[in-house]
């Protein structure tokens, strides 16, 4: 198994998602190169999916187009056509040769051959409100041929289950964390509270999506998230972990000891190195 793709631990498996595409951590988000290179590989990869103004998706984390690509203005005042020719910038704001990916190359692409153990997650940006007719026909007629391989996902569940709902075979996927989750699991019932909450409400998910410290914090309080989660059917994404954030090696062992079904990582095979110089007890 080439690196950077899973960690086998007692007989469980662990997928290292490649988050935004990246394999490395100095990668360039999401390119056509490392989707080819993922998909052939069986590898698990993330993308972000950002509202056009004619409905369909590019694939970019931020509302503008100005850091990440030679483009300018908001995402969603452009068209597929506006944004044909624009290319990523690399993380230090200069122009590549890399153009920027929008939902028909990525079925173009997982339609090109693929392990079949290739997964990309679609890590829809938009609410609810920002999603029209247009987007779910432009999004239903993109993934229909591939959606297999394809698992969308995002915190707003009502945009999630509309955009997915008319597409069989289509995982989906819900984050139920924001920036205040952390700081309210006070006690081991604040943390029950959250994932019920959270189960209760995307019923359909099959994968619930968990920053780790949440997970961590739980942890700590007595509360297993991810074995809550398996109780009720679902796979669970611990994300992002990197090498170098502090305490990556313990937290790394704690997640696997949880069982959490994949993590998502900027450094997939730094990540997976690191497991394997981790003394076991």
């Amino acid at each position: 198994m080439p690196d950077g793709i899973e960690i086998l631990s007692d007989g469980h498996r662990i997928r290292l998602k490649w988050h935004r595409l990246q394999r490395r951590p100095e990668d360039i988000p999401f390119t056509p190169a490392r989707l080819r290179e993922g998909m052939a590989l069986g590898a698990s990869m993330e993308v972000d999916l950002r509202r056009r103004a004619d409905g369909g998706f590019a694939c970019l984390h931020d509302e503008t187009l100005d850091r990440e690509t030679t483009g300018h203005g908001p995402v969603a005042a452009a068209t597929f056509a506006d944004l044909r020719g624009l290319r990523m910038r690399g993380k230090d704001g200069t122009p590549t040769g890399d153009r920027l990916l929008q939902l028909e190359d990525l079925t173009e692409l997982a339609a090109a051959g693929a392990d079949p153990a290739a997964l990309v997650q679609l890590d829809l940006k938009e609410a609810d409100g920002a999603l029209d007719g247009r987007s779910v026909d432009a999004f239903r007629n993109a993934l229909a041929p591939v959606a297999g391989r394809f698992i969308l996902s995002g915190g707003d569940w009502t945009a999630v289950r509309r955009l997915g709902a008319t597409l069989p075979g289509l995982r989906l996927g819900f984050d139920p964390c924001d920036d205040d989750t952390l700081g309210t699991l006070r006690t081991a019932a604040d943390a029950e509270r959250f994932i019920a909450a959270a189960l209760d409400r995307a019923p359909e998910a099959a994968m619930i999506y968990l920053s780790y410290p949440i997970v961590l914090r739980a942890d700590a309080l007595g509360v297993d998230l991810i074995a809550a989660c398996h109780a009720a059917g679902r796979t669970v994404d611990a994300w992002t972990l990197n090498p170098d954030h502090p305490g990556a090696a313990a937290a790394l062992a704690r997640l696997v000891a949880l069982r959490a079904d994949q993590i998502t990582t900027d450094a997939p095979g730094a990540l997976e190195a690191m497991f394997g110089a981790t003394p076991r007890p």
